[in-house]
């Protein structure tokens, strides 16, 4: 076992050379030993620098088959070498995704891998193709704001272990933090809370650090509120959702780290949200990555201006991307829901696997509720994997189980620069419910689909249902 990791800053200056840093974070005694995971050894160093242990986390995927994975994080400034030793068996290949970044590792005769990284990265390394006893590194930005434990309207989490005052021993994870508006909540480095942070009918919220939410109920909910950020945490196997956000405005979701493996563990669902930015985000879920809904549960309200970009999902069951099946049904078509104006942009998708027709859909708009979505795009989408599943789902539905009623309609969507590797995958679906519940305007462009460019729409091999018109492929 390795010995604790002490906060280490590492930096090294070359004359004209860009000044490197490393910053490795401490790691708290209570979970030290129960949480490595002895797959591999990892180390970092700034260029001829001397090596420096980093602390393996065992994060769990994969609820098909519950399995421990393993994952390493630092921040950085400049280039950097990481190197791996693979602590069981024998390895013939090795492979750094997204393939997107371009890293090509190096196998040395001593049987390490190693390679350089410049600037912030979230990537796997897989050995002979292991995708679920992979390691996971992420590379983070330098901190440029560190509160002091004093500093008015902090609330400040240092290095160890903490839960919510008057948590009950053993359940600790369902105990909660109420946040006040006009606050920073710092997770330090080195940091593990075990509870759930709760922002509900505040303003003015941000929960920033490099610390992580261990094993709770729910990560972050944002509820009733506006104006809040999460930035920089990592969560490992929250029970349900990583951060849950119901009838919120101007929500930012940045470098946010996510593992789960129960069902319901979702990684952000919103509910009757609008306004909101989530970037560069590692989301690698059991059931959907990033969902997006209407009314649910005690939330109302239409649904608008949310941006995803730059980020990675991997889900390990369900979608990467949902939108659409929860909406506020009245009597007829007077409910429901308007969702409108959503942007995924330069978004790499690792894995989508879901053996349930109805779950799949890598790019999914499956409308139920009354809702109409609208204005939907899908820009610079990477689909590295399939193992099973759909590129896309388009379908106006209804769901006894979800629903009480056909969704209004979708309208408008542009799928625009998508890359697929998929052998072997079920057709890809656009489908209305009926002549008033109809797919309108579905717009391609630009798609490769195993290397070869689209150059006709029955090249993408979708199954058309009744009730869809205007869907076109622009060369």
């Amino acid at each position: 076992m390795k010995r604790i990791i002490a906060l280490v800053v590492l930096l090294c200056a070359c004359v004209g050379v860009r000044a490197q840093r490393v910053e490795i974070y401490p790691v708290p005694k209570g979970i030290y030993y129960a949480q490595h995971n002895d797959d591999y050894t990892v180390r970092v160093r700034c260029a001829d620098g001397d090596w420096i242990d980093l602390y393996e986390y065992k994060v769990r995927v994969d609820m098909d088959a519950v399995t421990e994975s393993s994952m390493v994080q630092f921040d950085a400034e400049g280039e950097v070498e990481i190197e791996i030793k693979k602590n069981n068996g024998t390895f013939r290949d090795v492979v750094v995704r997204p393939d997107e970044r371009g890293i090509v590792p190096k196998i040395g005769k001593d049987g390490l891998v190693r390679f350089k990284v410049n600037g912030p990265q979230k990537l796997s390394v897989e050995f002979d193709g292991d995708h679920i006893r992979n390691l996971q590194i992420f590379v983070n930005p330098i901190q440029n704001e560190i509160p002091k434990a004093d500093t008015p309207n902090v609330i400040y989490f240092g290095e160890g272990m903490h839960s919510p005052e008057g948590a009950v021993k053993g359940k600790e994870h369902e105990a909660e933090w109420l946040i006040p508006s006009n606050t920073t909540v710092y997770l330090a480095q080195g940091a593990v809370l075990r509870g759930k942070l709760v922002c509900r009918n505040v303003e003015n919220v941000r929960i920033i650090g490099r610390g992580i939410m261990f094993q709770p109920q729910r990560g972050v909910e944002i509820a009733f509120s506006k104006n809040v950020t999460v930035d920089g945490i990592t969560f490992i196997n929250p029970a349900h959702y990583t951060i849950f956000g119901g009838q919120s405005q101007n929500i930012t979701i940045r470098n946010i780290k996510s593992f789960s493996c129960r069902g319901w563990s979702d990684g952000i669902d919103l509910m009757s949200c609008s306004d909101v930015l989530i970037e560069d985000v590692y989301m690698r879920n059991s059931d959907d990555c990033i969902a997006i809904y209407g009314h649910r549960w005690d939330y109302y309200g239409d649904v608008r201006n949310i941006e995803v970009r730059n980020s990675i999902l991997w889900a390990d069951i369900a979608h990467p991307i949902n939108i659409g099946i929860h909406g506020y049904t009245k009597e007829g078509d007077a409910g429901g829901n308007v969702i409108e104006n959503l942007r995924f942009r330069n978004i790499d998708i690792l894995e989508h696997d879901e053996d349930d027709l109805a779950c799949q859909g890598c790019m999914c708009i499956c409308v139920g509720d009354c809702n109409l979505v609208r204005g939907v795009l899908f820009e610079d989408i990477r689909i590295a994997r399939i193992e099973e599943g759909q590129l896309f789902r388009f379908e106006v539905a209804y769901s006894a189980k979800y629903n009480s009623s056909a969704g209004r309609g979708i309208e408008k969507v542009t799928v625009r620069n998508v890359t697929a590797t998929a052998h072997g995958i079920r057709r890809p679906l656009i489908k209305g419910h009926d002549a008033t519940h109809a797919v309108k305007d579905i717009r391609f462009e630009n798609f490769v689909l195993n290397g070869k460019k689209i150059r006709r729409i029955e090249d993408l091999n979708i199954e058309f249902g009744d009730h869809v018109s205007g869907v076109v492929l622009v060369k």
